[in-house]
């Protein structure tokens, strides 16, 4: 389906229409060879609560967004390389069903389907194009994935000292290493973890006593830095949260008869 598609067309045409989507915020998305194969709208769940994202699943790379107005306005694009993307599928938990972990080197985090059908499709859909992705490039699955936020809402009280409550007054803080909900007492420590940002972030006592060791380790075994591999320049990585950005940003907003989705083309989940 991929050669079938390249250079097409209509091809062409969906890749466009999701630039314009996305505006000037948003990457240019038209590169030789790439193919947009399906879209669909699953839910994340964010560090303060679960919300919709439009999500664009090219043949390398998948693409997601905050939707302003479906099909003619999105924001915060987010670009993911396929080929450090693996995925895992989670139990349904009693707010959210059909849910599955997208685990990268960068980001990890968790989008639930409308339907079991609607993941399977998701999930097959990935896993060939990655599957795909990493045998033209004769490259093995990654191994190394960044934690997951764990929800706010999951806990009221820190997940390290187990004492702190939170409060209006007591603010929540997430390691960047293992994706706990912290107290500030105990994350007041910042490590450089180069795969997941330039800068330093947040940790929690214990993963920066973790992280410590190894590099005095690393250190003493004379051990060379792995060089940074960026794949796609902006590429955020698992440090940022998409969720504090506000849905309700209408800034640049553009005609209400503005519409992309004009053309006869057929926009299923997943594009044949």
């Amino acid at each position: 389906m991929v050669d079938h598609l390249a250079n097409t067309e209509i091809n062409s045409q969906r890749i466009a229409a999701v630039e314009n989507c996305f505006g000037a915020s948003g990457q240019p998305l038209a590169v030789p060879g790439r193919v947009l194969l399906g879209e669909g709208i699953l839910t994340k769940e964010c560090r303060k609560k679960p919300k919709p994202r439009i999500f664009f699943l090219f043949n390398d790379i998948l693409v997601y967004g905050s939707i302003v107005i479906n099909k003619r306005k999105y924001n915060s694009q987010h670009i993911i390389p396929l080929e450090d993307v693996t995925l895992e599928t989670l139990p349904d938990t009693l707010q959210m069903k059909n849910r599955w972990m997208i685990k990268t080197s960068k980001k990890s985090f968790v989008v639930s389907a409308a339907s079991l059908t609607e993941r399977k499709e998701w999930i097959s859909h990935l896993e060939e194009c990655i599957r795909y992705l990493l045998t033209k490039m004769g490259r093995q699955p990654s191994t190394e994935h960044a934690a997951p936020w764990i929800p706010d809402k999951a806990t009221d009280i820190c997940m390290r000292c187990t004492q702190t409550k939170f409060s209006t007054l007591t603010r929540r803080h997430h390691c960047r290493k293992c994706g706990f909900v912290v107290c500030a007492d105990c994350s007041r420590q910042r490590f450089l973890m180069p795969r997941l940002s330039p800068k330093p972030l947040r940790v929690c006592n214990l993963c920066y006593r973790q992280l410590l060791a190894e590099k005095k380790e690393a250190e003493a075994d004379h051990r060379q830095p792995e060089p940074i591999r960026s794949a796609i320049p902006g590429y955020e990585p698992s440090s940022g949260d998409d969720s504090d950005k506000s849905d309700d940003d209408k800034a640049d907003q553009w005609p209400a008869d503005t519409e992309f989705y004009t053309s006869e083309v057929s926009w299923s989940s997943f594009h044949s």
